[in-house]
């Protein structure tokens, strides 16, 4: 080959492989948009209102178990969700509520007549903090990273094409330090998750499972969540009665805990 013709091939050869080059990392999954979408599926996109049941097993037996109502609406300029949350059962807690209101979490005993700020890493009941029951957009409170796409395993033991996902902390107040999380790369369903603190000790395991269609969505309405430590403790959150709701800007508010009435 003469050498015009050599040095002309080589410049084809180089355009065309940075050209590829260039579509591949133009098409790259965004692994916040990812995040986004999977909120999306999780939470409804109006002001709403959702029964959660609690249920805690050891060695497969259950040994504690309460009902909330949770009531849910997004702020409107950092489009994180802000919940209050009404006690059902047991008899002994009904009617204490709490209240997320940005990242700070309130608890109200009407007996006291006291709402007291407590923690979101709190145990509400097994393996469910007070975190776990609020309504969250990961998105919001997460920068996420793309760490692999690979096969997992759901809730109902059946292999999905998955985004795995590392979460880290953007503010020091959420619920856990960081979260590995896995995301059908087809329907952005959120499959599995690994819950961990600062010094990466894992905390739990979730499984998101029986999808059903909810207020425009199929949406899980079962965590299954897993202890860290001790696989036999088991905390199952099943979500039922969803509702679009028409929620008061007075019911976001700590200072109208003590008035509120449940409907």
């Amino acid at each position: 080959m003469r050498p015009a013709y050599r040095l002309h091939a080589l410049r084809l050869a180089l355009i065309v492989t940075l050209g590829l080059s260039a579509c591949t990392a133009q098409a790259a999954p965004d692994a916040q948009a990812i995040l986004a979408a999977s909120d999306a599926v999780r939470n409804p996109g109006k002001p709403f209102g959702v029964t959660v049941t609690l249920v805690e097993y050891r060695a497969a037996k259950q040994t504690d178990g309460n009902t909330l109502t949770v009531y849910s609406k997004a702020e409107t300029q950092s489009g994180q969700f802000r919940s209050l949350i009404r006690f059902v059962a047991p008899a002994r807690d009904a009617d204490k509520l709490m209240l997320k209101n940005g990242n700070d979490l309130w608890f109200f005993d009407p007996s006291s007549k006291a709402s007291i700020r407590i923690s979101p890493q709190q145990r509400l009941l097994g393996q469910a903090s007070n975190g776990d029951v609020v309504t969250v957009n990961l998105a919001k409170d997460y920068t996420a990273s793309l760490l692999a796409e690979e096969d997992a395993q759901d809730g109902e033991r059946q292999t999905r094409h998955c985004y795995k996902l590392a979460l880290a902390a953007s503010s020091p107040d959420v619920t856990y330090d960081h979260i590995e999380m896995w995301i059908d790369t087809g329907n952005s369903r959120p499959v599995k998750a690994r819950f961990f603190t600062e010094s990466n000790r894992l905390l739990k395991t979730a499984y998101y499972r029986r999808f059903q269609s909810e207020l425009g969505g199929d949406r899980p309405t079962e965590t299954v969540i897993i202890d860290g430590l001790d696989p036999n403790w088991v905390t199952i959150m099943r979500y039922s009665d969803y509702a679009w709701r028409e929620i008061p800007e007075t019911w976001m508010q700590r200072d109208f805990l003590p008035r509120f009435k449940p409907e």
